[in-house]
């Protein structure tokens, strides 16, 4: 590791940012209505068959491929992947290949944030208007609400910047100072919060109807619902895995460049999975569809995104003290979105400080410029067509924020397992280790199975694409709504746009460090 380069100051720190990368939105939003909507208890067969077969060895060699970077001073994807494909594929195909990939990571990173942390803006709004009771009238409904909020330039872009400056001012304290210190604070909030609320769930009673309870409700989100367990339920299930672990986005790799060079990764790498896994299916499954379905019924929990800011207000609204729970439950989920974006926001800055010198609190301020010029269509799309449509948003995060995301999973397998090589790998990942990966199964994962049913993913995501029509110049989803169509080409636009600049960045860090001449001398360690 560079004598000038930062790391964690405790494990404890390491492991809680860590969980907190990766325990987003998703974990207590996304993951309910996945499991509801894809057959119940059935769902978690093809959940946990892809955590095991794609999720733990991506996540150990993501983890790996960090602190390898680290080594060399480099918390981005570009040289990271070039220094672990190099030896087997020469030069200028690893520097081809870093490339590829850190423009990839470099869209995501982008493109996934600047929605997100708007995302996370409605999460601190509602908080605000849990807590003065601004949703609590009952004579309007809650769709019209959440409309007129994201409709309002006031509330709606207010509490997006507010969320972009808090960001901005933590990652300007830097790893120990900013990320370190406020997953400390934050994350055992959240766990503290979404506790309070399993409790308060499971003593609400049948308050509505007499068949409706949050223990039924557990039975209805739970029960195997097998005609359900198709290959869609499949698909959803390992789309599911790459996004409550983080994968594919780089931001692993990120904070585990930060890593002192003998730091055990098995055990940290594991405890994070541990962390997400029981944030996800045991605080994310055991709050929103039981409250939902105690007041709501089993109509209520069919609200899939819309579940959290429409669906569950309605319940606030008839729940004693619903002001105050209401408030936890957007906290939980403020914190959650939070401790993901600081993950994606420090990766941006780590580019400014490697490739361009830039001290760290004037790269914050650099990426804030940048996320608020790449967030504002999304901000000011509703308010421009005064229509509940996000079709901007919802095109990004169909390409960055979901396909994406298997594309660069896959060729990260491909890195570890073709170039790098199961046995370089092993040694990276069991270096420091208390407990160690066995060869022979991590060999044959890594270098078989990951990759293999990472390719399966990929290939009937594509064609789940297809059927949806997101591969037309206009796709479906917007076919009946014309005016919604120049913000999904202007998105597709930008998208090219973050390609181009991604490519160019990564290719020119790694000619920067490891041009030919440099490379026919080694690198040294």
């Amino acid at each position: 590791m560079t004598e000038d380069r930062e790391n964690w100051g405790t494990k404890l720190g390491l492991i809680l940012a860590m969980a907190g990368n990766a325990i987003g939105l998703g974990n207590f939003w996304r993951f309910p209505y996945q499991v509801a909507k894809y057959g119940g208890g059935a769902f978690m067969i093809p959940y946990f068959a892809s955590l095991l077969l794609i999720g733990i060895p991506l996540m150990y060699v993501e983890w790996m491929q960090g602190r390898y970077g680290g080594r060399y001073g480099h918390g981005t994807m570009g040289c990271s992947t070039y220094l672990l494909a190099r030896e087997r594929i020469g030069h200028t195909k690893a520097a081809i290949m870093g490339a590829i990939i850190g423009m990839l990571v470099f869209a995501v990173t982008t493109l996934v944030n600047s929605y997100y942390i708007q995302i996370i803006g409605w999460t601190l709004g509602y908080t605000y208007l849990s807590l003065t009771g601004r949703y609590m009238d009952a004579t309007k409904p809650t769709a019209e609400v959440f409309v007129s909020y994201i409709q309002n330039p006031v509330t709606s872009i207010l509490f997006w910047v507010i969320a972009l400056a808090l960001l901005a001012y933590a990652l300007s304290r830097g790893v120990q100072g900013g990320i370190e210190a406020w997953a400390k604070v934050m994350m055992p909030l959240l766990y503290v919060f979404g506790l309070i609320l399993i409790v308060r769930t499971l003593t609400l009673g049948s308050p509505v109807n007499p068949d409706w309870s949050p223990i039924k409700g557990l039975d209805f989100l739970w029960t195997p619902k097998w005609e359900a367990l198709n290959w869609q339920a499949a698909l959803a299930a390992a789309g599911q895995i790459f996004f409550t672990l983080s994968l594919g986005m780089g931001i692993i790799q990120n904070y585990a460049s930060y890593m002192k060079p003998d730091e055990d990764i098995v055990l940290s790498a594991t405890s994070m999975i541990f962390l997400n896994e029981f944030a996800e299916v045991i605080l994310g499954g055991t709050i929103a569809i039981p409250i939902a379905y105690t007041f709501l019924g089993p109509d209520g929990v069919a609200g899939g995104p819309g579940l959290s800011f429409i669906a569950l207000p309605n319940v606030f609204r008839m729940m004693p003290a619903g002001q105050f729970f209401g408030a936890f439950w957007f906290l939980v989920l403020f914190f959650a979105g939070y401790t993901s974006a600081i993950a994606m926001y420090n990766y941006l800055i780590a580019i400014l400080e490697e490739d361009l010198k830039v001290q760290r609190k004037t790269a914050a301020l650099v990426v804030f410029a940048l996320y608020i010029i790449v967030g504002l269509p999304s901000a000011l799309e509703p308010i421009l067509t005064k229509t509940g449509d996000l079709a901007f948003l919802t095109e990004l995060d169909n390409w960055v924020g979901t396909y994406l995301l298997v594309v660069v999973g896959l060729l990260e397998a491909l890195v570890a397992g073709w170039m790098f090589g199961p046995k370089n790998c092993l040694e990276e990942i069991n270096r420091g280790s208390w407990w160690k990966v066995p060869n022979g199964i991590f060999s044959f994962m890594i270098k078989y199975v990951t990759p293999v049913a990472t390719a399966i993913l990929l290939i009937l995501s594509t064609i789940s694409y297809i059927q949806q029509g997101y591969f037309k110049w206009v796709p479906s989803f917007v076919e009946n709504t014309p005016q919604l169509v120049p913000w999904v080409q202007g998105a597709r636009m930008l998208l090219v746009g973050i390609f181009i600049l991604g490519f160019l960045q990564s290719y020119y860090s790694i000619q920067k460090n490891y041009g030919k001449a440099q490379a026919q001398k080694g690198v040294k360690a």
